[in-house]
């Protein structure tokens, strides 16, 4: 199972998951939220996402380390601050946020159980990794984080 690990950008985890969803949304039937409230999620929750990432992505710029999610050794600071302190993986609650927007986009209510998949595969297959790597070169720094920010949200 570690051949997988860091080897899917998150990004193109996320597509491969929204493609997923867009299948289910052609195979089962539709959620019928209503237009208001259906433009208002997808607006909102893109909204979000867009917000996290981006604010992920400006603290890492701010603080002149890698945001490259497939090489976590190569980071030369520890972001905690900004987003950092409300979230681990603002960028990550990002696209879960754009995949849920996506879910009310193409109205099915069963590709939100996808969401899941997108979770549990970015834990185990980014996340983890990536905390090592961070883990090896902050040490305790980033243990002290780890007990004060969650990994989601």
């Amino acid at each position: 199972m570690k051949k997988l690990e860091l080897k899917i950008p998150p990004v193109a985890v996320m597509v491969i998951v929204g493609a997923a969803m867009w299948l289910v949304s052609i195979v089962l039937p539709k959620m019928r939220l209503g237009d208001t409230f259906h433009i208002a999620m997808v607006v909102i929750f893109s909204v979000i996402g867009a917000a996290f990432g981006i604010a992920g992505l400006l603290s890492f710029s701010k603080a002149k380390t890698t945001f490259d999610p497939m090489k976590p050794d190569s980071s030369t600071s520890l972001v905690t601050s900004g987003i950092y302190s409300i979230t681990r993986n603002p960028m990550y609650v990002g696209l879960l946020s754009l995949l849920t927007a996506w879910c009310f986009f193409i109205d099915c209510a069963y590709a939100l159980l996808l969401l899941a998949v997108f979770v549990i595969y970015m834990n185990k297959f980014q996340i983890e990794p990536e905390e090592r790597a961070l883990r090896h070169l902050f040490g305790d720094a980033f243990d002290g984080y780890v007990l004060r920010v969650r990994r989601w949200l």
